[in-house]
């Protein structure tokens, strides 16, 4: 519980009032302590912000300082009607033959229509009894395999069961099942395709055409009460004029992904493989693209506009305030926590100069702009732009669409230059940020910023505002202490001058 303090009661002073303002000199400190903890909070959210950036270009980086990504392949197909086929990065160049022999397929078995005991031939459901269908004693049919062979797995038949109890044992034995009432047909398949997963029953003939499960013989008359069967086929390709068989409609064969969508007889598609100059186009674009929106964003925040004079607000200032005007109020600050930042400055340095700096390509030293790729002028560029790269000739960028497209002509013509000049880049950006990144006494390891100084400091905050909200306290129960007495002083003072009239008033 509080301390109660009666106070002013003979001197007539608003202690309390004083006593405020004594204070709140001391307490205006403590509140500059709490902005800096503040600050150093949004700080800390900024960094962990932009790191996730700097982390993202860095691998990128690490990605891009290899062959790999840009031996990017794309495959033309005579008839893209028959089969789709894309190839993996790093495939060989080449012109091959396909022919599609056979088309996977998944065993199915659509049942003769089963009919009712009763003579209703439309009122069977899956709550039905068996012996509804003509199944009066218990049985059993087995599943067999490709071969025909009997699998083990058993459907018993119990004549009180149900159709439902039927398709629990199909779907537990593997298959997909199901009873369509409105056909009075069950439909069965198995769950994958390809020869290896087909599938049959034996057991009771009886039971077996009482389901509508039991095939047409060989001298069976034509009846809607015999099931119709699609065996599992394995898939069959020539490539080359080899063979390769698979389960799926899907094969992949030394890089090519095939997938075979109509069998083409005799016929045979051409398969050509070659470099896909647009995905390295694009690989270079979206590299480029990344270390864009990281370099102005770092810009950004170094050349923000000066919050001096603001400090984060106290509960009571926010009070006064509408949460649009305490929002705008801080987002000034939180823009301007990395002004003229030198770790941000250390970054922008490193960036720019490893995409502006010439590497040697053939012999001799080229740059970026021997690719069609540069900064914009300093007058056309937007604020905070200036860093950012654009390519000649790139139909999404209005600043260059209409200049000649190097970049897209040197892969077509020269590609081992591009991928030599872009590697180089690469890795020396890579190199680069990795160092930026490694751990020191200040930062741990992958990122960006002193993480470790950051977090030290604002525990020493808490620590030092915790220290000074305490002598705050204390130099105020001080002060009520000290008019306290003063108080007391004038009270005594009081009584004794009222005891001293009351005597010099009785003698009188």
């Amino acid at each position: 519980m509080g301390q109660i303090r009666m106070s002013g009661l003979i001197s007539g002073l608003d202690t309390d009032s004083i006593i405020s303002q004594l204070v709140s000199v001391k307490r205006s400190k403590v509140n500059t302590e709490i902005g800096n903890r503040t600050k150093l909070s949004w700080k800390q959210d900024i960094w962990k912000d932009l790191n996730k950036e700097l982390k993202t270009l860095k691998s990128t980086a690490e990605k891009m300082r290899f062959t790999s990504a840009y031996t990017k392949k794309a495959v033309r197909a005579s008839d893209s009607s028959k089969v789709s086929v894309t190839a993996a990065d790093g495939t060989t160049d080449s012109v091959q033959s396909l022919k599609i022999s056979n088309l996977a397929k998944t065993a199915y078995l659509t049942g003769g229509v089963i009919n009712s005991t009763s003579g209703d031939s439309s009122s069977l459901t899956a709550l039905s009894k068996l012996s509804d269908i003509g199944i009066t004693e218990d049985t059993s049919i087995t599943l067999t395999d490709k071969n025909g062979n009997a699998t083990g797995k058993v459907i018993d038949l119990k004549a009180d069961g149900t159709i439902s109890d039927v398709l629990s044992q199909l779907k537990s034995a593997g298959l997909n099942a199901s009873f369509d009432a409105n056909n009075q047909r069950f439909f069965i398949s198995a769950k994958s395709s390809g020869a290896d997963a087909d599938f049959g029953f034996t057991g009771d003939d009886s039971a077996l055409a009482a389901l509508g499960l039991k095939t047409k013989g060989e001298g069976d008359e034509d009846s809607d009460a015999y099931a119709t069967k699609v065996d599992g086929a394995d898939a069959v390709i020539y490539l080359n004029d080899a063979k390769f068989t698979s389960k799926t409609n899907l094969f992949e064969i030394n890089g090519l992904s095939i997938t075979a969508l109509e069998e083409t007889g005799n016929e045979k598609i051409t398969l050509t493989t070659e470099t896909d100059t647009s995905g390295v186009y694009d690989a270079v674009k979206n590299y480029l693209k990344t270390y864009n929106s990281i370099i102005n964003k770092l810009d950004s925040l170094y050349n923000a506009e000066s919050a001096k004079g603001y400090n984060p607000l106290t509960d009571e200032e926010k009070d006064a305030l509408s949460d649009k005007e305490v929002e705008e109020y801080e987002k000034k600050i939180k823009d301007s926590l990395l002004r003229k930042d030198e770790s941000v400055n250390t970054l922008i340095k490193n960036l720019t100069g490893s995409v502006s700096q010439g590497y040697t390509v053939g012999g001799k030293t080229m740059y970026l702009s021997n690719f069609g790729i540069g900064t914009l002028n300093y007058f056309t560029a937007e604020e905070n732009e200036r860093h950012a790269l654009h390519i000649d000739g790139d139909e999404d960028d209005e600043n260059t669409s209409g200049n000649t497209d190097k970049l897209l002509a040197a892969i077509k013509s020269d590609p081992n230059s591009v991928v030599s000049f872009f590697t180089q880049m690469s890795q020396d950006l890579y190199t680069k940020m990795n160092k930026l990144s490694s751990s020191s006494s200040n930062r741990t390891y992958g990122k960006f910023y002193e993480d470790k100084k950051m977090a030290n400091d604002y525990e020493n905050y808490k620590t030092k505002i915790s220290d000074m909200e305490e002598k705050v306290n204390d130099y105020e129960d001080k002060l009520y202490k000290q008019y306290a007495a003063m108080e007391k002083a004038l009270a005594s003072l009081q009584s004794k001058s009222n005891a001293l009239s009351g005597l010099i008033g009785s003698g009188g």
